[in-house]
């Protein structure tokens, strides 16, 4: 049986893919109030599990079950273009699933069962029966849930070790969920053509091109409003103000976005969306001061 390239299967991981879930372990390690030194192999395993494993996991599942859309998308990738020959791309998300859970056993309950639930959503999303990207509502949910929220509130749980994280940690880290929701949906534009052909209901197939792309700017900016209110409610105007500015520019952003979205897409993604998620950080520094302040 022919090997696959190492490059095809770095190229099947998507490394690019990796920051966003990283990042939002940053936040909630930084939204634990707890001292960073202190616990940095805790935070490298974290790291570790949030990008190269579980999320590498979640990329190789879906190039898998997604070979035959691919092929028409995107003939080039790894998989669809024999790179990854034979039954290599089902053995790599095997495998990898497989050491993400034995490497997730280091960071204890909290970090074992959310990669378990991680991987679960992973393997939901892609592959039947559930197949939850069919309906774009639910697997943009799925991917924001895990994306952002898991991975923020395992970040705060691990560093607390093992406590639940507080009531404003876990409200923040739901309401950037929320706004990851928008954030898959400009992944879907460039798929469209495969996706209708495919029976694959992303929201730009259910409700078009210009429906979804406002109703992903509108899930993208309305929880990072309430989050500016909650933030001033709480004592911490700043911190909001710093949000404020951040969704003031991609508000301007997703006015020229909705104008042209298949065309624009890809250009809010590599803009837009890293406003978005310095505003998480903000907001995370936010929660550890409050955190700090507590007696």
């Amino acid at each position: 049986m022919a090997l696959p390239q190492l490059s095809a299967v770095a190229e099947l991981f998507k490394p690019i893919t990796w920051f966003p879930p990283m990042w939002a372990f940053a936040c909630g390690v930084v939204a634990s109030g707890e001292s960073l030194a202190a616990h940095w192999l805790a935070i490298l395993f974290g790291v570790l599990l949030a990008g190269p494993l579980v999320c590498a996991t979640s990329q190789a599942v879906n190039d898998w079950f997604d070979r035959h859309v691919d092929a028409i998308n995107e003939p080039q990738r790894p998989i669809p273009s024999g790179r990854i020959p034979g039954q290599w791309g089902w053995y790599i998300a095997l495998g990898w699933t497989l050491l993400s859970l034995l490497v997730a056993t280091v960071l204890g309950v909290w970090g074992f069962g959310a990669a378990v639930l991680g991987l679960v959503l992973a393997w939901a999303y892609s592959a039947p029966p559930l197949r939850l990207k069919r309906n774009g509502w639910w697997g943009n949910a799925a991917c924001g849930v895990s994306y952002e929220g898991l991975a923020w509130t395992t970040g705060a749980a691990v560093m607390a070790g093992g406590a639940l994280p507080s009531g404003r940690s876990l409200l923040m880290a739901a309401l950037y969920s929320w706004g990851a929701h928008g954030i898959m949906t400009l992944n879907d534009f460039k798929a469209i053509d495969g996706d209708r052909r495919m029976g694959i209901g992303s929201l730009p197939v259910r409700l078009g091109v210009r429906s979804a792309a406002r109703t992903a700017c509108w899930m993208m900016a309305v929880p990072q409003v309430v989050v500016m209110l909650l933030l001033i409610g709480w004592g911490a105007p700043i911190h909001a103000l710093c949000i404020g500015v951040l969704l003031f520019f991609q508000v301007w952003l997703m006015d020229h976005f909705t104008d042209a979205p298949v065309a624009r897409a890809l250009t809010y993604s590599g803009f837009g969306v890293p406003l978005f998620v310095a505003g998480m950080m903000v907001c995370a520094f936010a929660v550890r001061s409050f955190t700090e302040a507590a007696p």
